[in-house]
């Protein structure tokens, strides 16, 4: 077990080597999907799933390549690695329903919230499980990914699937013990940062700025300030500290945010999530 979080190194696989099933053709499968596809990890005859009541569904993935089959059955004797992409309610009864077919000699990953690594084992009736928590921004190809590897999933079952989720983003190996603070910082993040781009347009027009002007300034500012902490490797309150001259504009608004108590209510915020996702997941 992994006692602290470590950036999950991709390695190069061969694509010709696996295919690729998804179970569950859902939003998220779709965009993991894409991602795979448009870098090149793999071509998408080798990624399949089965649509059973949304047509629309189908005609996603088939637009792109990715072959369909009738039952998830299908999809799991036609692939070598699978993806639990379902609804955290449905995923015992979808595992269960599909124990027969998932052998040791498939990979198995699951990326339904709340539902642990032993719980996954247990139903799949083998270890080689690797539980994985993406989040929403998979959509555009940023995700924040994090990655815990079951009892008897290999390195190079990590690596690979380093390489799939690196698709759509960056993707960290760490203990499942931190899973529910994961989600509370990561998981629910995005939501903490589209309310702030809003309040920040909002304090934009109530400046004076028209509503689209204020909108895509706010979001292109939050985008170049998190690709500044990416890229320079400064501790955010140093860049902080570089854009707050003395007696500025910028110094007078963070005194602002300081007396409405800013840095604790996020802070707040991320254990709150991270309590709710833990009784979640005791249920």
């Amino acid at each position: 077990m992994q006692s602290e979080a470590t950036v999950a190194m991709a390695t190069p696989i061969p694509t010709d080597t696996f295919n690729l099933g998804f179970i569950g053709a859902g939003k998220m499968a779709e965009s993991i999907a894409k991602g795979v596809v448009m870098s090149g990890v793999l071509p998408a005859s080798r990624i399949r799933t089965a649509v059973y009541d949304d047509d629309s569904r189908g005609e996603v993935f088939s637009s792109f390549g990715v072959k369909l089959f009738d039952t998830n059955k299908e999809v799991v004797e036609d692939s070598n690695v699978i993806i639990f992409s379902v609804k955290p309610q449905v995923v015992k009864d979808v595992v269960l329903q599909l124990k027969p077919v998932l052998s040791k000699k498939k990979l198995l990953v699951s990326i339904a919230a709340g539902t642990n690594l032993s719980e996954l084992q247990e139903w799949a009736g083998h270890g080689r499980f690797i539980r994985v928590m993406p989040n929403t921004p998979a959509a555009v190809g940023e995700a924040a990914s994090v990655m815990s590897l079951g009892k008897t999933a290999t390195k190079e079952d990590g690596e690979l699937v380093a390489t799939l989720f690196g698709a759509i983003g960056k993707i960290w190996t760490a203990d499942e013990k931190l899973f529910d603070a994961i989600t509370g910082l990561s998981g629910s993040g995005p939501a903490y940062i589209f309310l702030a781009i809003d309040a920040m347009a909002d304090g934009g027009v109530a400046a004076g700025l028209p509503r689209d002007l204020a909108l895509g300034l706010a979001s292109q500012t939050v985008l170049g300030a998190a690709s500044m902490a990416i890229k320079t490797g400064k501790h955010p309150g140093q860049l902080k500290d570089d854009v707050a001259s003395p007696g500025g504009t910028t110094i007078a608004g963070i005194h602002e945010l300081e007396k409405g108590g800013f840095r604790g209510i996020l802070m707040n915020a991320i254990v709150a999530a991270a309590k709710r996702g833990r009784e979640l997941s005791q249920n």
